[in-house]
């Protein structure tokens, strides 16, 4: 049995990774996973891949494991892996409680390399992982630092993961996209001071255009998926210009 599994898939990226999979893979069924059942039982009246609907919640133990012994019973040919369960909670240290920061490091962390680790036994040559990043991982930012952090430590892990994984012919992608129109902006700002960030929601990209690139990219082997043309040259900032000149240039801007 061919499958993909996709985190996150109750909305934004997420969503849009579960209708274009389902249109450019041959796949027998796509497991999708987050904590809303009703948005995931939506999924099924917006493509014709069966789905197989997993409520839960990948911040707990439990959940990696009910996924794992899923995956030991069925034993599956996972054809490709999309990693969009994630959020940002914005703020300074003064702002955020220990619960959302916590919840972050777990969910864009630990979670991700958890199903990852859990997933590879599974996959075979000419297999996809996208591990949903962000552009904010490519340097330090005051305001949603542990977002940022959190981002950057996934784009490491999944550069290196590209390598170890050469020799099995599967293509891992960080996935880094800017500002995209999703539920992000409002979850992020829900915090004690939400207004840390308050600007670039006009310059948000469209999801469908974001996970088009992203599996574009993939395809052909890249290991960042940097969307549009500001995101390259986001990146190629972000590798030569010294990290204090763009956090004080993120000081400046995050307050427009």
């Amino acid at each position: 049995m061919k499958i993909g599994i996709i985190t996150g898939a109750s909305s934004g990226i997420g969503k849009e990774f579960v209708i274009q999979v389902s249109q450019k893979e041959t796949l027998d069924e796509i497991w999708v996973i987050a904590r809303r059942k009703e948005r995931l039982e939506e999924l099924r009246t917006l493509i014709q891949t069966p789905l197989r609907i997993l409520a839960l919640d990948l911040t707990k133990q439990e959940s990696i494991e009910e996924v794992q012994a899923l995956l030991q019973k069925e034993s599956p040919d996972l054809r490709i892996l999309v990693n969009a369960s994630g959020f940002a909670k914005f703020g300074t240290y003064r702002d955020l409680s220990l619960e959302e920061v916590n919840g972050m490091i777990d969910l864009n962390c630990k979670a991700a390399v958890d199903l990852t680790q859990i997933s590879l036994p599974y996959m075979g040559h000419g297999a996809r992982i996208l591990e949903i990043c962000s552009a904010a991982g490519f340097q330090p930012l005051p305001g949603i630092n542990v977002y940022a952090a959190t981002k950057a430590f996934l784009i490491s892990y999944t550069r290196a993961l590209r390598w170890e994984l050469i020799g099995r012919g599967i293509t891992a992608t960080a996935v880094c996209p800017q500002w995209v129109k999703t539920e992000f902006m409002a979850v992020g700002q829900d915090t004690q001071n939400g207004k840390t960030v308050n600007h670039f929601l006009r310059l948000a990209a469209n999801p469908k255009h974001v996970v088009a690139c992203a599996l574009f990219d993939n395809a052909i082997g890249l290991p960042i998926a940097a969307f549009g043309p500001f995101g390259l040259f986001h990146l190629a900032c972000a590798k030569f210009i010294p990290h204090f000149i763009i956090i004080a240039a993120w000081e400046l801007l995050r307050r427009v």
